[in-house]
């Protein structure tokens, strides 16, 4: 049996049209890094569906499950739905406010996802009151932090993991302008994952943010952006403690 699960995992690498190719080199040597890849969204360009084939192309058969979520990006071209099916017809389980149970030799991973949304941070976020554009634009990063809760919460998994693309803590926005933090993440995704319990949360969208962050709770955050950490994917490796959710 495991004592330990290695997780994978890579956000924003902006496929385009053109990309096809570019990172296989790389994934041909995952499966002896990693258990699992996850995807912390922004997989295209624009959101248009010949990118998505590109992103299903790249990313089927790789040899380990690989779990997405879809970022502002895959959202763009309107074409998410489809995007997320022809992934699903490649293997590939998109989340969005669901869960998902893996098993790892013998252990179980249980990740939970969705895209999140922007609205800021604690003592400095935006509120549900005034213009309809302002309480829908809330009450949607609400929304999904409630589901982001409720998939994390139906988890009975020896090691849990949290996969978003918006940041749920400020910790790994550092470096971005702090005057576009509301539109990076919400304070309301942390929530849900200190109010369940996780043993990771992954997230992409700040390019220019801090790889490594902690939530209020204790559970630790990895900002797993392309342009922050450098490579085609980074691995961390989960203990399998005695105690579990199993219970």
């Amino acid at each position: 049996m495991a004592d330990s699960i290695r997780v994978a995992a890579v956000g924003d690498v902006h496929l385009g049209t053109e990309s096809a190719g570019s990172l296989g080199p790389a994934l041909a040597t995952l499966p002896d890094h990693a258990d699992v890849l996850l995807l912390a969204g922004d997989l295209t360009r624009h959101g248009t569906l010949a990118e998505g084939r590109v992103v299903a192309t790249e990313f089927a058969d790789i040899g380990v499950p690989v779990v997405a979520v879809l970022g502002n990006h895959d959202h763009h071209g309107d074409e998410q739905d489809d995007i997320a099916a022809l992934l699903g017809d490649h293997g590939i389980t998109v989340l969005e406010g669901g869960a998902v149970t893996v098993r790892v030799g013998g252990r179980t991973l249980g990740i939970a996802g969705t895209k999140g949304f922007g609205g800021g941070f604690a003592g400095r976020c935006a509120s549900a009151f005034g213009e309809r554009i302002m309480r829908e634009f809330v009450s949607h990063s609400v929304d999904l932090a409630d589901a982001l809760r409720v998939a994390l919460d139906g988890l009975r998994t020896d090691v849990t993991v949290a996969l978003t693309h918006y940041a749920p803590i400020e910790g790994t926005l550092h470096g971005e302008p702090r005057e576009i933090y509301p539109f990076l993440g919400s304070y309301l995704l942390g929530e849900a994952i200190d109010a369940c319990g996780a043993d990771l949360a992954v997230h992409g969208h700040a390019h220019a943010g801090t790889e490594r962050g902690i939530t209020p709770g204790g559970v630790p955050v990895r900002n797993v952006a392309q342009p922050v950490i450098h490579s085609a994917f980074a691995v961390y490796e989960l203990p399998v403690l005695v105690r579990s959710r199993t219970a």
